[in-house]
């Protein structure tokens, strides 16, 4: 745990009881301040009281003492409506933050110089930064792995100059974190998403910018304009160095992947780094751009060629981003859960082939009809959830598909047709493009269910198959 110091014998509001949240109340009262905790569901105030934290209605209280109001990255600050409670606080004045700021000013604190490594992007983000701390771990590092992905930051371990923290940032983390200074910050891609928490695509391109342009260090992927753009701004407005990735376009100098071979490039010359060719937890281009980014950063800290190479060739990799998890004959099952965009989706499909795709949920803004190019690599669609019908409008005449309503008919119904394929291998998919929450509480439990599907079916375990 970092204790948080600053609010010392002050009361804190808390609003948002998830594991962030109620690491960081038991942070604040871990430096001597007073959380007053709440949320909107009577489960997590419960869980909250069970293990010892003050509960109270925030929507009842006197907020002229309230020294701030901490808020979880899932509560709305401004779009679509602010939370009531937000609208509390700022009425009376009381600051707004999140966990990122508060590890932020412990950080400057008990050692400003401690490694910061900072990862945000619209996708890529989790492996990325799982990659990063797996690469430390292997040449020895003490590397701490938390923010949006894995624990709560301020259940880590404290900042100190032989601990690199290595930091998952989502946009409502940012939007939070004003004293975010990262040693190495990370911008992996930026596409449409989260519209409807930050009111337009040009606010949600702004939050994402302030991580790099905060750090000491930049590593930014320039294969889609925006991103491109942003590093070209940083070098001209703050006259840093850029390290520049792309898996698509030659560059003079940064990081590129050809021919599954990451190489570092200086004035057009081109150094080998590794290569992922048969490193299966690192499958297609998005994964290739995500390896790319972990080497820059690993580099910058000091790790040789050898190392990084041997730590990319043991990565397992993550669950639910393309994670093999079975197999029947000649069919594999792929759990791609953590697709919950259009753009995120478009990296699962220009992966395989022959692939029996189950998806939908929730739709997003951006829907499916963006995806028409990849639609040759896929057999057929199963739709499932909320955005069924609407997917289906996007595919009549495009691609074959049924509407399948659940996961688990979905499920039946493609192994049903893919054992049936001529093809040396085909691929059940699950990549909703999507989000989760019409059928599922998030995309973990989704996946774990699509997991529990497959292997009820009989299906093999894929980390025991040699393909």
């Amino acid at each position: 745990m970092i204790p948080v110091s600053g609010f010392e014998g002050r009361r804190v509001a808390l609003f948002g009881l998830g594991a962030s949240g109620v690491a960081t109340a038991r942070a604040l009262a871990a430096g001597g301040a007073e959380p007053i905790c709440w949320d909107d569901q009577y489960a997590a105030c419960s869980g909250a009281e069970a293990v010892g934290l003050t509960v109270a209605d925030l929507t009842k209280a006197d907020w002229r003492g309230s020294a701030a109001l901490l808020l979880s990255p899932g509560v709305p600050l401004t779009h679509p409506v602010p939370h009531p409670v937000v609208r509390l606080a700022e009425a009376a004045g009381v600051p707004i933050f999140g966990d990122i700021e508060l590890f932020s000013r412990e950080r400057k604190r008990l050692a400003p110089k401690a490694p910061l490594v900072a990862v945000t992007g619209t996708n890529g983000k989790s492996t990325t930064v799982a990659l990063i701390a797996h690469l430390l771990r292997g040449a020895g590092r003490d590397a701490q792995l938390g923010g949006n992905f894995g624990p709560a930051v301020l259940s880590l371990e404290p900042p100190a100059i032989v601990r690199t923290h290595v930091l998952e940032c989502s946009s409502f983390q940012i939007e939070l974190a004003a004293s975010l200074k990262p040693s190495v910050g990370v911008l992996l891609n930026i596409s449409s998403d989260h519209i409807d928490r930050h009111g337009t695509f040009e606010r949600y391109v702004e939050i994402k910018e302030r991580l790099p342009h905060a750090a000491d260090q930049v590593v930014i992927g320039v294969d889609d304009p925006r991103s491109a753009l942003i590093a070209d701004h940083i070098e001209q407005d703050d006259g840093r160095v850029v390290v520049r990735l792309s898996v698509r376009n030659p560059l003079a100098d940064g990081i590129t992947v050809r021919n599954g071979v990451i190489a570092t490039v200086a004035a057009g010359a081109e150094e080998a780094v590794a290569s992922l060719d048969g490193i299966k937890t690192l499958r297609g281009a998005h994964n290739a751009q995500n390896a790319a980014a972990a080497v820059a950063v690993v580099r910058i800290l000091g790790l040789d060629n050898r190392t990084i190479a041997g730590g990319l060739a043991s990565f397992p990799g993550l669950p639910h981003r393309l994670e093999e998890v079975g197999r029947i004959g000649r069919v594999i099952f792929v759990n791609d859960s953590k697709a919950t965009n259009a753009d995120a989706a478009a990296r699962a499909l220009s992966s395989f082939n022959h692939i029996y795709w189950i998806v939908g949920g929730r739709p997003k803004s951006d829907g499916i009809a963006g995806l028409e190019s990849l639609f040759p690599r896929v057999a057929k669609a199963f739709l499932i959830g909320e955005s069924a019908e609407t997917f289906a409008r996007t595919l009549e005449g495009r691609l074959a598909y049924e509407l399948s309503e659940t996961l688990e008919r979905a499920v039946a119904a493609a192994i049903g047709v893919a054992v049936e394929s001529p093809e040396p291998e085909s691929v059940v998919l699950l990549s909703p493009a999507a989000a989760s929450h019409d059928q599922f509480k998030n995309f973990a439990e989704r996946g774990e269910a699509f997991r529990t599907i497959v292997k009820g079916l009989g299906a093999k375990d894929e980390k025991a198959v040699d393909c």
